[in-house]
């Protein structure tokens, strides 16, 4: 194979495949290319002049201008390119309604039918703390029922701490409360302890009228403050749960009732060529079962928002999507921090030098399907089919907060690796072969064979099979490692 590649045929740059040594000869679109640097591997380099001032072009859209003349063979990075970011946009509404075509499929995975009719990919027992100040509490609640009780048949046991449910104000003080509520009502939980300390801002009458319906018998409430000893009340109120999840059992269920979250980090510069891609193709064939996806990371949009606002499917989709983008811009500029800092260092590291490119690369996990809705943070999914939802980059953040809009499971594409896990299933796929091998104890599925010569619609049907073995019940590496953390998006002070 080339030890490079072109994504599209307008592109003036190419990605170096295999690293490139000072000298080499390459050949693209017929015309003879000498290496004028030596090329890491997923680093850009030029493959026509490209003036001062000129576009920078990958995947068939400006990434940046470049800041001197870059003559042919060149490495192309931030030394000599600079956004084309700037503020707040106008926008205007040029639907394409993408029409795709993708048969229906006769596969079904067994799940954990709720009492709503919702689906559980996961029977798990928790305890959410409505404030911090009873972690230690709850962890000791926990260890108690693990060592005294009989609990083989549920899939895993542990609360979900945090720092938060008290001294915040306002939005930030309703993000939490609307955080935690969500976390209690998920479907991968069996069983629910909600566990206050009485005197926090997150009073737990409050929080159970926020929870609106749910199934009494699955979730269940305990304010320490009220009881003489609250780690043997929390155990009483834990054995009754563990009692009542013991005939749960998993049924065949259909793909519609899935909703997979999409998420990228630790990218590189094979991210928008292999993983993204991939995991865009599943997003297109799910909705095609009549499931459901959520595409995040709101300032990893900047630079491509407008390819998700022409496929949304009304003007009022429209409307909603220009709101997420210019609010959290306004978000950035209310903390007087830069708009477009970004990409990380290791992202550069990796290859991507601006947040045009990491944009056009994250973007790719929504593949190609309409926008049917935008969700604020931690609202639930309605409607079916590939949601954007209101949340940071950060990798654990958005996670949390894929998952609190109710996905079972989370697609995390990764060209640096990363070992952890959100509170549902975060599935990791390597962009590249080598990181795969290096760290097999972290991902979860190799994109990188797709550099390799496989054929993308071998892998996607290898991928669909692997994602529907989890949804089953196989453990991925962060479940077997017990890493599972949540993070609640922070957005204001703290008293």
């Amino acid at each position: 194979m080339e030890k490079y590649l072109q994504i599209h045929p307008d592109d003036n740059v190419c990605v170096a495949i295999d690293a490139i040594t000072e000298g080499d000869l390459v050949t693209v679109n017929g015309d003879a290319v000498i290496a004028k640097n030596a090329i890491e591997t997923g680093h850009k380099f030029a493959v026509k002049p490209i003036a001062e001032g000129e576009d920078i072009i990958k995947y068939g859209y400006p990434i940046g201008h470049a800041l001197v003349p870059i003559a042919p063979g060149e490495h192309v990075h931030t030394h000599n390119v600079k956004t084309n970011l700037h503020d707040n946009l106008q926008y205007s509404y040029n639907p394409v309604n993408p029409k795709l075509e993708i048969p229906k499929s006769d596969l079904t995975f067994k799940g954990y039918r709720r009492y709503n009719g919702d689906a559980g990919i996961r029977n798990e027992l928790w305890v959410v703390p409505t404030v911090g100040c009873v972690n230690g509490q709850a962890q000791a609640i926990i260890n108690r029922v693990k060592s005294e009780l009989d609990v083989s048949h549920i899939d895993d046991i542990r609360v979900f701490s945090h720092n938060y449910g008290c001294s915040q104000l306002g939005d930030d003080h309703e993000n939490t409360k609307n955080a935690l509520v969500a976390l209690a009502k998920h479907p991968n939980a069996g069983g629910v302890l909600v566990m206050s300390l009485g005197c926090e801002n997150n009073q737990q009458n409050e929080f159970r009228l926020a929870m609106g319906e749910f199934d009494e018998t699955r979730v269940r409430f305990l304010i320490s403050q009220e009881v003489e000893d609250e780690i043997e009340a929390g155990f009483e109120l834990m054995s009754a749960l563990v009692e009542k999840m013991r005939n749960d059992k998993r049924e065949d269920l259909p793909l519609s009732l899935l909703k997979v979250g999409l998420k990228c980090g630790g990218s590189d510069g094979f991210s928008g060529i292999t993983a993204n891609p991939l995991v865009g193709r599943f997003s297109d064939w799910l909705i095609a079962q009549g499931g459901t996806t959520i595409l995040t990371e709101v300032p990893e949009m900047f630079g491509a928002e407008t390819i998700l606002m022409n496929r949304c499917t009304t003007e009022a989709v429209f409307d909603d999507t220009v709101a997420l983008i210019n609010n959290f811009k306004n978000y950035f500029r209310k903390y007087d921090q830069p708009i477009y800092e970004n990409p990380s260092p290791g992202n550069k590291k990796g290859g991507i030098t601006t947040l045009e490119d990491k944009s056009l690369g994250c973007t790719q996990k929504g593949g190609n399907s309409e926008v049917v809705a935008v969700l604020d943070y931690a609202e639930p999914v309605k409607v079916k089919g590939l949601n954007l939802l209101n949340a940071p980059g950060n990798d654990l953040v958005a996670s949390t907060a894929l998952a609190l809009s109710g996905c079972q499971l989370v697609l995390f594409t990764t060209g640096r690796g990363t070992p952890f896990g959100s509170f549902v299933p975060t599935m990791k796929i390597s962009t590249n072969t080598r990181l795969y091998n290096f760290k097999k104890n972290w991902i979860d599925f190799n994109a990188g064979t797709l550099l390799e010569g496989r054929a993308a619609d071998e892998v996607t049907s290898d991928f669909v099979n692997f994602v529907i073995e989890t949804c089953n019940g196989k453990l991925l590496k962060h479940e077997q490692t017990g890493f599972k953390e949540i993070a609640i998006f922070k957005m204001g002070v703290t008293l």
